[in-house]
């Protein structure tokens, strides 16, 4: 029986998704992986295995299934980064997102939340992009809980999106403000439903 490694190396650990770790590997050695890490309850490991699959294209009730099995067994070491639900436009969010570079450190930070739109759209969510000297997952909170907050994540709001912006964090405010409403417009400019980006 062959031996199939199943952790990432230790630097990869703290490794962001958008670094993709995985991506010189096959899409069987990846499968492997997340098969081990599923049985190992493994959050870390599985979370870059779906996120790999998701980032090349896998369809998306493969990723679904994958989502629900990882969050079953390993819902305490699963990284904040990785959605809990399907979005079959996150590759491309990751991607404008990358084109966003702050110069320095400061206080704010970019943080996208996915919405809810089942009801009435043919893409069943949309985005918020906002920007606060609060953690993203804070903020969140603070929306949900009508401080502050935006009806559309108010209402609509269903989780944080880490992953895409984790490198717009803690940047100058006037990096920020400039970012929030330049990534909102690109978002939008791929057809997304895009909300705040003030």
């Amino acid at each position: 029986m062959r031996h199939i490694v199943c952790t990432l190396a230790p630097t990869d650990l703290k490794t962001a998704p958008g670094a993709r770790p995985l991506r010189a590997l096959t899409r069987t050695v990846v499968a492997e992986r997340f098969e081990a890490a599923v049985a190992r309850a493994d959050g870390v490991v599985g979370a870059h295995c779906i996120h790999e699959l998701w980032m090349r294209g896998e369809m998306g009730m493969h990723i679904e299934r994958a989502l629900a099995r990882l969050w079953a067994v390993g819902a305490d070491s699963i990284p904040e980064w990785l959605p809990m639900c399907y979005i079959d436009w996150l590759p491309r969010a990751y991607d404008i997102a990358a084109t966003f570079q702050a110069s320095g450190k400061g206080r704010s930070n970019i943080y996208l939340v996915l919405l809810d739109y089942a009801e009435n759209l043919a893409d069943p969510h949309g985005v918020y992009v906002g920007m606060s000297n609060y953690g993203p997952a804070q903020r969140f909170d603070q929306h949900k809980a009508g401080i502050r907050a935006a009806g559309s994540v108010l209402k609509r709001g269903l989780e944080v999106l880490t992953g895409p912006v984790l490198h717009l964090q803690h940047i100058k405010r006037a990096e920020a403000q400039r970012i929030e409403l330049q990534l909102a417009q690109a978002l939008a400019a791929t057809g997304l439903m895009v909300k705040g980006g003030h």
